[in-house]
């Protein structure tokens, strides 16, 4: 990793406060799984409970800890929340797309890290649930149970867990019921320029997009920032798990729409790049995970101008950080969707920023 001096400081100076302040998080929240905070104290999500599509992260921040610390209460506080998701699999009609989510930063994690054999039993069987949601074809995996007919772009963040499952089963119809969804998602949910639909809408009966929506974004043919860095991490991710320059050359192209839309705003994302200028709402979640991918693309190109993106968004994003005691959690002003009209702590935002941060240490480890 290409630093300077300068920024290999900042680094390990941001590393420091994010250890400080989780170390004792990891030991006051264990019981529950944080979603977001009320008081300054963390509370789960309040809308699908043990299913909410979400309940992943905060297990993974605490194995993405582990890995750059070694310290065991990170290990013990992840392995905790991996035994609350099982109360999930017991509600299978409550799980949707977002099962790669929940059980590739936990379960999986875990047994990347530990080799602990009933990890990998959770996370096989999470596997064959997001597999089992392919339309074959309309060629996409669906997003959510209340309309088949919906696929959503967040899922690319999903499907790495398929990619782990055919390798660690030696069986290629996970990676193919991947990629059938990458190559979907690369050609109806990318805009020639660079910009990113939300959702589209299939004829279940075969491989057309009747259309597309703006989903959690301002509008239809708007540019919802999450959903960028979800295609540009996610796109980045496939390239790296099958070697494929489409994806990389997908990556890249969302990547230069992003990074230009943050020049014009020094560098602070805003929810949608294509809202009215007022109200100006920001969604630093969308930041952190762009700022993985950036980095992961420069590690592939050796392109500068990706690490310095990268380098530039966090230490914006750094603005909204609560480090001391007063919060419990760490990155402020986030968006759950454009409609929302609200900026909050959501607990993804600390899992990208610490990620991110993990990135440019220099530690060669990926979660998904």
């Amino acid at each position: 990793m290409q630093l300077t001096a300068q920024d290999k400081e900042w680094v390990d100076k941001i590393w420091e406060k994010l250890d400080r302040k989780l170390s004792q998080t990891a030991v006051n929240v264990r019981d529950f799984i944080p979603y977001t905070t009320k008081d300054g104290k963390y509370v789960p999500d309040s809308n699908e409970g043990i299913t909410w599509w979400t309940n992943g992260f905060y297990g993974g921040l605490m194995w993405l800890m582990y890995v750059g610390t070694q310290k065991e209460v990170y290990k013990e506080t992840a392995q905790i929340q991996e035994k609350l998701l099982d109360e999930a699999f017991r509600n299978y009609d409550g799980l949707h797309h977002d099962v790669g989510f929940m059980w590739g930063l936990t379960a999986k994690a875990q047994y990347m890290l530990t080799g602990d054999k009933n990890s990998r039993l959770r996370a096989l069987y999470a596997a064959n649930i997001l597999a089992s949601r392919v339309n074959i074809k309309g060629g996409y995996i669906r997003a959510w149970n209340w309309r088949l007919d919906y696929s959503i772009i967040d899922c690319m963040l999903n499907i790495p867990l398929l990619y782990w499952a055919s390798r660690e089963l030696g069986d290629n119809r996970f990676r193919y019921i991947a990629q059938l969804h990458a190559d979907m998602t690369m050609k109806e949910h990318i805009r020639e320029d660079g910009s990113v639909a939300h959702i589209a809408v299939h004829n279940e009966d075969c491989a057309d997009v009747i259309e597309t929506l703006g989903g959690q974004g301002y509008g239809v043919g708007s540019a919802w920032t999450r959903g960028q860095a979800w295609a540009l991490y996610g796109f980045m991710i496939s390239h790296i798990h099958t070697g494929e320059e489409k994806y990389l050359e997908t990556a890249k192209r969302v990547a230069d729409y992003f990074l230009t839309a943050c020049e014009k705003a020094n560098y602070k994302v805003v929810t949608d790049f294509l809202a009215p200028e007022e109200p100006v709402y920001y969604d630093n979640t969308a930041g952190g995970c762009a700022a993985c991918g950036l980095i992961e693309i420069y590690k592939a190109t050796g392109d500068k101008k990706y690490l310095d993106g990268a380098i530039k968004i966090l230490k914006a994003m750094e603005e909204d950080c609560i480090f001391d005691d007063s919060d419990q959690s760490i990155l402020q002003n986030c968006m759950e969707s454009y409609s929302a009209g609200k900026e909050m702590h959501i607990i993804y935002g600390d899992f990208f920023l610490c990620e991110a941060i993990l990135k440019l240490k220099g530690e060669e480890y990926l979660i998904w």
